[in-house]
């Protein structure tokens, strides 16, 4: 009678992060590359002989980090017994606040993503309320399913983050959370999770590195344009954050020395000038001085509030003002990610972000500008288009991020 497979341990995630040997360490990263695998399979990846893999695959098996899925095509023999890595032994939540919206998705340790939630947020809102909000999303989402409150949790915020410490430093958008510990927040909450934080336009490249544009890529960047403008680098395919945490902070990069002030200080920004609140006011200009009669027409039924998307609708209905507005922010964008091409050379630059959703003007204005102003050698296989994961990017990187630290290494084997 032939054999079943090993049936599923229930899901009771030990506190995070597991510690494993270095040897374990390949094993795992086998087994999340590939939905099952033989041990024959694992010798020949490791190169390590048989009895070595039966006994570390039996140190695995006894922790519950990886249990039997069945068997395998024959190859002339026996058919193998395949194993797989238990995705239910715990469960990931991952969080994406931006600075307008918030998405919450519980997935299990594949990453498969079980269940979703979406809806508005202002960051401008005070740490403890904004926080508060996630966490009575995320313990619902839990409550859907009976999930325990034991899971790795991820974490992602619109700001400069001390990527080590879990806080913000100096944030542009939220000034009310300098110093505030995200990490400690949700210990409490989840006392068995490694809280990973990192802000958002990292977490989005992460997804898009993981599961989108990005799979396979070694070096690109993804630009998030909303209210802020930020990018996430990916170099050697890994996510880039620079020495204290603020690589990619594109937004504040000087565009216009005789431009307005932004909300850094500083005169003349790149977000000042290109991103949502920037465009809205110059709408809103072309709309009071008579350019645009038809922003005015959505300025009066709008009760004198113009936003990006009253903008791309004027686009599309072929206002000159609105896209002469959006070819000026694609152009100053193009002008700063020019420099960026120059400097890094990457093979692909994703376009993010509520801005975005502007239409294919602002990607055309952006992409104009950049193959003007770069190399031609940096730009012979350059690729530049909009995400096509869209608002999904932030909280699936924020799921890779957990799962990122969901195991730690020992610096020498000495067992699992």
């Amino acid at each position: 009678m032939p054999r079943t497979a090993a049936k599923p341990i229930a899901p009771t995630l030990p506190t995070a992060p597991l510690i494993v040997s270095t040897h374990a360490a390949q094993i795992i990263a086998a087994l999340r590359k590939r939905e099952a695998i033989s041990r024959t399979d694992l010798a020949r990846l490791t190169g390590w002989s048989r009895p070595k893999v039966t006994g570390e695959v039996g140190k695995l098996a006894k922790r519950s980090l990886l249990v039997e899925s069945g068997e395998g095509a024959s190859q002339g023999g026996r058919r193998p017994r395949l194993l797989k890595f238990n995705h239910e032994l715990g469960y990931i939540v991952g969080v994406d606040i931006g600075a307008t919206s918030m998405d919450i998705a519980v997935a299990d340790l594949n990453a498969q993503v079980l269940l979703r939630d979406s809806g508005p947020a202002d960051v401008r809102d005070e740490p403890l309320e904004l926080l508060g909000e996630a966490k009575r999303r995320a313990l619902a989402l839990l409550a859907r399913r009976d999930i325990r409150p034991k899971q790795v949790l991820g974490v992602g915020v619109p700001g400069p983050v001390d990527f080590i410490k879990g806080v913000l430093v100096a944030p542009p958008l939220m000034p009310a959370w300098e110093g505030f510990s995200i990490r400690g927040y949700f210990h409490p909450i989840f006392p068995s999770a490694f809280i990973a934080v990192d802000n958002d336009v990292n977490l989005m490249a992460l997804g898009e590195l993981k599961g989108g544009a990005g799979l396979g890529q070694d070096d690109f960047i993804f630009v998030k344009i909303g209210t802020g403008i930020g990018a996430g680098i990916v170099c050697h395919g890994v996510i880039h954050r620079g020495h204290t945490g603020s690589a990619g902070d594109i937004g504040h990069i000087c565009a216009d020395h005789q431009g307005p002030i932004c909300r850094c200080g500083n005169v003349g920004c790149l977000e000042a000038m290109a991103a949502g609140p920037a465009i809205a006011d110059r709408a809103l200009a072309a709309a009071q001085n008579g350019a645009s009669p038809i922003l005015a027409h959505k300025l009066a039924v709008g009760q004198g509030v113009l936003r990006a998307e009253d903008v791309a609708a004027a686009v599309r209905e072929g206002d000159h003002a609105a896209i002469e507005i959006v070819q000026r922010s694609g152009q100053l964008i193009g002008d700063v990610l020019a420099g960026l091409v120059n400097f890094f050379n990457p093979s692909l630059i994703l376009v993010g972000g509520g801005v975005a959703t502007i239409g294919n003007q602002l990607l055309a204005s952006i992409r104009q500008a950049v193959l003007r102003r770069s190399t031609a050698l940096a730009t012979r296989e350059l690729i530049v288009s909009y995400s096509p994961m869209g608002g999904e990017a932030g909280v699936t990187g924020a799921i890779h991020l957990a799962l990122e630290h969901l195991f730690v290494v020992q610096a020498k084997p000495s067992g699992v």
